[in-house]
């Protein structure tokens, strides 16, 4: 074994059973197959539905039950099209199959089941067994859960058919047992499975004549393969890098998957920074955010979907360096600064400079981010972000935005950055609108002018989302947005 103590073997829970799977030698499966696929090889769990093969429409969702720090089962919702097999090692994996039970020979539907019939939820049926796991995940997590809550926990899932209104209404129905079901019955049972596949905590390798993916447990092990294999692909939730493989068709041959590593998840603060782990992943981000950085609290309220924010980490989306990013200009105008770590030395550099190009870094073949840094907003900061896209949730950013300023006397601008994603090859700031309003005052007159710098300030492309000018036009709106709003 490359990682001394791994092995190449997989298990997790299915069928309420421990599944065995050695994907060195499993002639059908690699450990780059997604969940979706290897359910679909399944004689029995065809309800599972592939629709877009990348994360969007949710027609392929499932549940995974993980042990928490209670020792308690969580579940969480996931898009199985792009999560690779080997992330559910020591996990429940829970499909629609698993959502009755089957009693004295009759079966018996679960209220999210029963709820969806009664409210007419159902009509083509395509994407009805991902609606009825992300139901179930939130059924599981709350009772009585508000508007706002359900249609979280739904915009992952797309339905041509029913409006939607059904569906939460279905939910709304359903929700108020406190999560009891046949689940909580067979909770006790399904932990001490679970314990006894994570009673031997062991790093993964799985080496064939094609391909190599390793999973290590700890920074060091992953540093060491870092330095072993300088071109390997660094995943932690692959969100991005599996729909290389979905919808680019290909083929991956040298992975290091971080996911597995605890002590790349954690946050922590002190008096003047906030400090989190780049394996944390985005819906964890979310909530630690909501009372310590409202404006990454509230653009991560749209990004992507629940299922996303599942499996996506702060870390994977600063190192893919998208240009249109929902992140990167918010942790522009905090000042973010990143950690890089190899297995011999460690750097510190600001976000802005860590960017290079079009999905390009100035991170070394050997090193792994570890850290992101974001220093606290001091008092009299105003800092703000916004998204345009078609679609509120679940949809790729136009143009995303964010803002920060300080004032002088309460009108003299003395400090502004103006960050934009969709603008260019990478994620920039608007450095002559804002040499323009340094020093001015922050009135309607000085907000137009310097409108009409920034409309000229960029060169976007035209493209499926939007035309060149139609993005210079609304660049320089949110500007006027920000004004306003302030």
């Amino acid at each position: 074994m490359i990682i001394q103590n791994s092995t190449n073997i997989i298990k997790f829970v299915l069928d309420d059973k421990i599944v065995e799977l050695n994907l060195s030698n499993h002639p059908q499966l690699k450990p780059t197959t997604t969940i979706l696929n290897y359910l679909r090889s399944l004689p029995n769990h065809k309800g599972v539905k592939e629709g877009c093969a990348e994360g969007d429409c949710g027609a392929c969702t499932v549940v995974l039950g993980e042990l928490n720090e209670n020792n308690k089962i969580s579940y969480k919702s996931v898009t199985s099209c792009i999560v690779f097999l080997p992330v559910i090692h020591g996990k429940q994996l829970i499909t629609v199959e698993n959502i009755a039970q089957i009693k004295d020979g009759k079966t018996i539907l679960h209220p999210i089941q029963q709820a969806i019939i009664e409210t007419n939820g159902s009509q083509c049926g395509y994407c009805t067994p991902g609606i009825i796991m992300s139901l179930f995940t939130l059924y599981k997590n709350f009772n009585n859960p508000s508007l706002e809550i359900v249609e979280d926990a739904l915009t992952g899932n797309l339905c041509r058919c029913t409006g939607y209104k059904p569906v939460i209404d279905a939910a709304s129905k359903a929700c108020t047992k406190n999560g009891i079901d046949h689940f909580t019955e067979k909770e006790p049972e399904i932990i001490k499975l679970l314990e006894s596949i994570n009673s031997n905590k062991q790093a993964i390798s799985i080496v064939s004549k094609y391909q190599k993916y390793f999973r290590p447990l700890t920074l060091k092990q992953a540093l060491i393969l870092k330095e072993k294999y300088p071109s390997a692909i660094l995943i932690n939730g692959a969100s991005d890098i599996a729909i290389k493989q979905t919808k680019n068709k290909e083929f991956l041959t040298e992975i290091i998957d971080i996911s597995s590593i605890d002590e790349l998840k954690y946050f922590s603060e002190d008096n003047n920074y906030f400090y989190f782990g780049t394996g944390l992943i985005l819906e964890k981000l979310k909530a630690i955010s909501k009372n310590n950085l409202p404006p990454l609290y509230n653009i991560l309220k749209i990004f992507g979907s629940l299922q996303i924010r599942n499996t996506a980490t702060i870390g994977g989306n600063i190192g893919s360096a998208s240009p249109i990013s929902d992140l990167l200009p918010l942790l522009f105008t905090y000042k973010s600064m990143i950690k890089l770590k190899s297995s011999k030395n460690e750097r510190t550099i600001k976000i802005s400079e860590f960017i290079k190009g079009y999905r390009s870094t100035d991170i070394h073949t050997n090193e792994i981010i570890t850290e992101v840094i974001i220093p606290k907003p001091q008092k009299g900061v105003i800092i703000n972000s916004y998204k345009i896209s078609k679609r509120k949730d679940l949809d790729i950013s136009t143009v995303s935005a964010a803002f920060r300023i300080e004032f002088e006397n309460n009108k003299i601008i003395k400090n502004i950055i103006l960050a934009f994603g969709g603008m260019a090859e990478t994620t920039k700031r608007a450095t002559k609108t804002e040499n323009f309003l340094l020093n001015k005052n922050w009135n309607m007159q000085n907000v137009e002018q310097a409108m009409n710098i920034l409309y000229n300030e960029f060169e976007p492309i035209s493209d499926a989302r939007a035309e060149a000018d139609s993005r210079k036009i609304a660049c320089k709106n949110l500007l006027l947005k920000f004004w306003l709003d302030i």
